[in-house]
């Protein structure tokens, strides 16, 4: 009666916390801002010189012109942003850095400093005064440079940063979020693509080419044509005031309004079949290095040209589009003769310049405008855009890779040697559970097997590699995904990832015991410190059963908060997950204070007077993993019919507590100590055996002989 009162009493006391913890949470949603720019113009003031004046925001470019007042003339000098409007690359809380960032009109910094970030190592960890130190390196330099964070000690005189300890992974995302706005912010303002853009433009392969006719390169897409009829052409102006404006398009609707021809005039494969060898050779002798030659050809009814169209000038009503950013056309103005080709009323080559940043490697688009207006005096104009898209294959260019993926394959490369010593840390441990009746004959292998792996996976995989798992790793790329960011961020990070990967196989094979009775370090340093509370002989007080399996449900409750929190209020997550205290006792090493510290020695202390109390109540992680071990292919742990009907020898000798009545296993609790098919196989401690030799012949136990089941 007792222990059902307990039980209910912890029940009531869970459901209020439960309906407190629901309620902040609808009050913090209320309260979240957008995923956005948080900054206003008056804000930026403050954050410059007064010789220096801020000017609206830009519509088009989410950036500030930074005005220098010099006498009676105005200059703009810079422009000011934030990353987020421009690069909004998650972190590993799923959530990216705000940096407000000025860039001069030479592409140098002037300015960066954080607005707001979610980092879990910054997020009441090391604090946020690394990362100041750490972003005050970009004032001075210039985005020509090859800017990338150290690893290890910088090298004097390189371009690198100083990176920090225990946050290096978190710092290169920084680093590249940094780049990748000031960037699009120099293609779009400055003028010019340096070459340490995310990724460098594509090059043009020379050497290969093939024989085409004018119908195989349509045919194939190298000459890429588009059609709108009048009609069609009439629906873009719906609803506006230059609807039914065009006589022309009523009286015919299904006449050509519009038919352009585009091709990439670089690529020998398209622009010496077109021009010929010898005049083709000639263009490319025109074109300066990194310049581009476009061939746009029209035969409808609305032309590209047009009665105000200069030879050698800007085409009004063409562009190129490239990721959403506008590229200037200047005519060459030539006008070659296409072999094969059908008659066109207009024809001509355009250049597009080097420091246009574009490249042809990507998909792009040449942009056609058509305008129409109403009235004579004061007319009121309204303008659609026609579209062809174009790409050729990736054959046709040299490639290079992304900054974003030189970054992360350098990082791999860095860490090389600790993932060879996990990668024969895993074979170890996987050769062994796989021959475990081998490694549980003699209780000492057992013991100095499973202390020795413990002691690696605290000092090396935790404190020393930082592999240590999270719940971070689930709610923030869950973060990313519902935000629609990509989920790059993991491969900065190639040691946890690895030991991720490890653990998602043997969730498969073995369930969730084999990280968190072998792999997790804070699972580790649970266990020392429980083996040596029993040592000091403190006590170690059973739990009732029923009270088990009701405290056993916390983390199931914790994990849902917190995933939760991550889809609908990233910012209560980054608090959430703080109910793990992994970041205190191994990311950090203890190297905090507040309550953070002393809810980590908390749980140690709980660990020891009940045994892995944490892992077995409170993990989310573990939760988790529990979870997603469900799909577990086999009940490997070797039971024999007396197992729980009526022997309880491993039932009682198993400190997790994870043994049934009936002597099934609950799977979704057990470590995977082996401590139970040690007892198993061992003759002087099992007792159906211990009576088969007693007896020489198998002795039925009282109760039923079954063969009990998974829990």
């Amino acid at each position: 009666m007792r222990g059902n009162s307990m039980v209910r009493s912890f029940v009531r006391r869970c459901g209020t916390k439960l309906l407190h913890a629901l309620a902040a949470l609808a009050a913090l949603l209320l309260a979240l801002p957008a995923v956005a720019g948080v900054l206003t113009q008056a804000d930026l003031q403050r954050f410059f010189p007064d010789a220096l004046r801020i000017e609206a925001k830009d519509e088009k470019v989410p950036v500030w012109p930074i005005v220098k007042l010099d006498g009676p003339t105005e200059t703009v000098v810079a422009y000011a942003f934030e990353s987020i409007d421009l690069a909004p690359i998650p972190g590993f809380a799923g959530s990216p850095f705000n940096l407000l960032i000025a860039l001069d009109r030479h592409g140098e910094f002037l300015e960066v400093r954080v607005l707001s970030q979610h980092e879990p190592v910054f997020v009441d960890g090391l604090g946020v005064e690394p990362l100041f130190r750490f972003v005050e390196q970009y004032k001075g330099r210039r985005l020509q440079q090859n800017i990338r964070v150290a690893h290890g000690a910088r090298r004097a005189g390189s371009d690198e940063l100083d990176g920090i300890t225990k946050a290096t992974a978190s710092v290169r995302i920084l680093n590249e979020t940094a780049l990748s706005a000031a960037l699009q912010v120099a293609r779009a303002r400055l003028g010019f693509a340096p070459g340490g853009a995310a990724r460098d433009t594509g090059k043009v392969r020379d050497e290969l080419f093939s024989l085409l006719d004018w119908r195989e390169l349509v045919a194939q897409g190298y000459v890429a044509h588009v059609r709108a009829s009048n009609a069609e052409v009439e629906r873009l102006f719906a609803g506006t005031v230059g609807e039914g404006a065009d006589a022309a398009a009523l009286a015919q609707p299904q006449a050509a309004a519009s038919e352009l021809w585009l091709a990439y005039l670089n690529v020998p494969t398209v622009g010496r079949n077109l021009l010929g060898k010898a005049r083709w050779q000639e263009l490319m002798a025109r074109l300066e290095p990194g310049q581009h030659a476009l061939l746009v050809a029209s035969s409808g009814r609305l032309g590209f040209a047009g009665d105000d169209f200069v030879r050698g000038g800007v085409p009004e009503r063409l562009a190129v589009r490239q990721n959403a950013l506008p590229i200037e056309l200047r005519d060459m103005d030539l006008e070659p003769a296409l072999a094969g080709a059908p008659e066109f009323k207009e024809l001509a080559v355009f250049r597009i310049i080097a420091q246009a940043g574009f490249d042809p490697a990507r998909p792009w688009q040449l942009v056609q405008r058509i305008e129409r207006q109403k009235g004579i005096v004061w007319p009121e104009r309204v303008s659609r855009e026609l579209a062809v898209d174009y790409r050729l294959p990736e054959r046709f260019f040299e490639i290079p890779e992304s900054a974003e993926a030189r970054a992360w394959k350098g990082i791999w490369q860095n860490r090389a040697g600790d993932l060879a010593l996990l990668g024969a840390l895993f074979a170890v441990l996987a050769a062994a559970l796989f021959a475990q009746r081998r490694l549980v004959a003699k209780p000492a292998r057992l013991a100095a097997f499973r202390w020795a792996v413990l002691a690696v996976t605290l000092v090396y995989v935790g404190w020393i590699a930082q592999g240590q798992l999270s719940i971070v790793n689930l709610s923030g790329p869950l973060t990313a995904l519902v935000q629609g960011r990509d989920l790059g961020f993991v491969l900065y990070d190639p040691v946890t990832l690895a030991v991720a990967g490890f653990t998602l196989l043997t969730l498969l094979v073995w369930g969730r015991g084999t990280f968190c009775g072998w792999l997790c370090p804070f699972g580790a340093l649970q266990e020392f410190v429980g083996k040596a509370a029993q040592r000091l002989r403190l006590p170690q007080p059973k739990v009732p059963e029923r009270l088990e399996h009701w405290l056993g449900r916390i983390k199931y409750a914790v994990l849902a908060a917190i995933l939760g929190a991550a889809v609908l209020a990233p910012a209560l997550a980054d608090r959430l997950v703080e109910a793990e205290p992994f970041k205190t006792a191994i990311t950090l090493g203890f190297n905090r204070s507040g309550p953070a510290l002393w809810y980590a020695l908390a749980t140690l202390a709980l660990g020891a007077f009940v045994y892995k109390g944490y892992c077995r109540w409170l993990c989310p992680l573990g939760a988790a993993l529990a979870l997603l071990a469900r799909g577990r292919r086999w009940d490997w742990l070797p039971r024999r019919a007396e197992c729980g009907q009526p022997c309880q020898r491993c039932r009682h000798a198993c400190q997790y507590q994870a043994i049934e009545a009936s002597g099934a296993i609950r799977y979704a609790d057990c470590f995977q100590c082996l401590d139970c098919v040690a007892i198993h196989d061992d003759r002087r401690r099992c007792v159906p055996l211990i009576l088969t030799d007693r007896h020489g012949r198998p002795v039925p136990l009282h109760g039923r002989r079954t063969k009990p089941t998974e829990a």
